[in-house]
């Protein structure tokens, strides 16, 4: 078992030494880089969420999911129509598809394809709002700012659950989702990304202070939700990991569902102050 998790550790690092430049990098060239990126990030999320719904329910075909990722998230890049048009169309849609179809319950069916669609696409799309947001590169650093703060949880969690968790709190963070989360390893991811977003702010001087540390606060608060709620989807469907996609991390929804959680609110919050 040492063994597995010692070949489960080197492989998240060997994956986050040879990823993380790559996605600086391209957060950094903004633009159509970044949008393909996150198109390409959603469309393996869909997947994913879809090969979890299959357990339950008997969604429309995979095709018809990838094409309507592939047209919300243009939509978020081009602003060809209001979102609010595009989501009604895509909603009714599904819903006229559905009168067709015969297989599984209509209500499962399209619940889970709706989730997919709108939990995959929104979140995504907040992120590549959030990117354009702002000027003077105010957008670049609110995303890396997020980046940061998430992995310096992430890792901060790990570690901390790993040496403390259990030590001085008996119960434990959410134990019908996640058994192994611990408060231990929920303060220190909190400690990990506030301290995080203290760094950055030598670094992000497009952002003023108060922003920079309110975002490790709100992050290091909420992050845990975000794998959360991807447990239970996956706890529901029965899975270990969405996918086997990225070596040692498991899938994009594994990889990136607190990514997912926390940008909707960043940009929420970064719009209205």
């Amino acid at each position: 078992m040492g063994k597995l998790l010692g070949i489960n550790l080197l492989q998240r690092v060997l994956v986050a030494i040879a990823g993380i430049p790559v996605l600086v990098w391209v957060v950094k060239l903004g633009g159509m880089p970044f949008f393909l990126l996150l198109l390409v990030l959603s469309l393996a999320a869909t997947y994913e969420f879809y090969r979890l719904a299959m357990h339950k329910a008997a969604p429309p075909p995979l095709w018809l999911a990838l094409f309507l990722t592939v047209l919300l998230q243009l939509n978020f890049y081009s602003g060809m129509v209001d979102t609010w048009e595009l989501l009604l169309g895509v909603v009714l849609l599904l819903f006229v598809i559905e009168l067709f179809r015969k297989e599984g319950s209509p209500l499962l069916n399209l619940g889970s394809v709706l989730t997919a669609l709108l939990y995959v696409n929104l979140c995504f799309g907040a992120l590549l709002e959030l990117r354009r947001h702002g000027h003077d590169g105010e957008g670049e650093a609110l995303v890396l700012l997020v980046f940061v703060c998430v992995w310096a949880a992430d890792i901060s969690a790990y570690f901390g659950g790993s040496m403390l968790g259990g030590r001085f709190i008996r119960r434990k963070l959410f134990e019908r989702l996640s058994p192994s989360k611990t408060w231990e390893g929920y303060m220190a991811g909190f400690a990990g990304s506030v301290a995080a977003s203290a760094v950055c702010l030598q670094l992000m001087t497009q952002l003023s202070p108060a922003a920079v540390v309110f975002t490790g606060v709100l992050i290091g608060a909420v992050s845990p939700a975000g794998d959360l709620i991807e447990s239970m989807f996956k706890r529901d469907a029965g899975v270990k990991d969405s996918s086997s996609l990225i070596p040692g991390h498991g899938g994009v929804l594994d990889r990136f569902d607190t990514i997912m959680f926390v940008s909707p609110i960043v940009y929420f919050l970064s719009s209205r102050l």
